[in-house]
């Protein structure tokens, strides 16, 4: 069975605007957890670069890739693979992105997958069971969106 979390939120923008926000603005809204850190430094900013990858910059200049987009259809769909640092070639998330139209706002869903192909005793997993830790992390993708939508006033 495929783990997965699913985090849905409606913000006060047109599909496009919410797009834009979520790619071209991510480091202006995007709250680091330390529970997710993508390496074990201090946190860095994220950005996409172009159409081809999601980034962390972190102070002094070093990049680290979180990972490769797969889809860019900009106002309607965001696929990126994801990973931590301490992934081994094996290991492999996937977060999907939607942005559909309800009314004057847009509904932004993120589906994040393949927590299955991360082993329970991994480091990314604090010890945590599975559905707590997959509860764990909807919540962090919860108060990202909450972070979306304000920036989004």
């Amino acid at each position: 069975m495929a783990s997965r979390v699913m985090v849905a939120l409606r913000v006060k923008a047109s599909p496009g605007r919410a797009f834009e926000a979520f790619t071209a603005e991510i480091g202006q809204w995007w709250k680091p957890n330390p529970l997710f850190a993508f390496t074990p430094r201090a946190p860095g900013v994220l950005s996409f670069e172009g159409t081809e990858r999601l980034i962390e910059t972190r102070d002094g200049g070093k990049v680290f890739e979180i990972g490769r987009i797969q889809v860019w259809e900009p106002g309607v769909r965001l696929v990126v693979d994801w990973r931590q640092a301490t992934f081994t070639p094996g290991m492999a998330t996937q977060v999907e992105v939607t942005f559909e139209a309800v009314g004057d706002e847009t509904r932004v869903t993120v589906t994040h997958t393949g927590w299955d192909s991360v082993p329970k005793a991994h480091a990314a997993k604090h010890g945590f069971p599975d559905t707590a830790f997959l509860a764990r992390h909807g919540e962090w993708w919860r108060t990202l969106l909450g972070s979306l939508r304000a920036h989004l006033g």
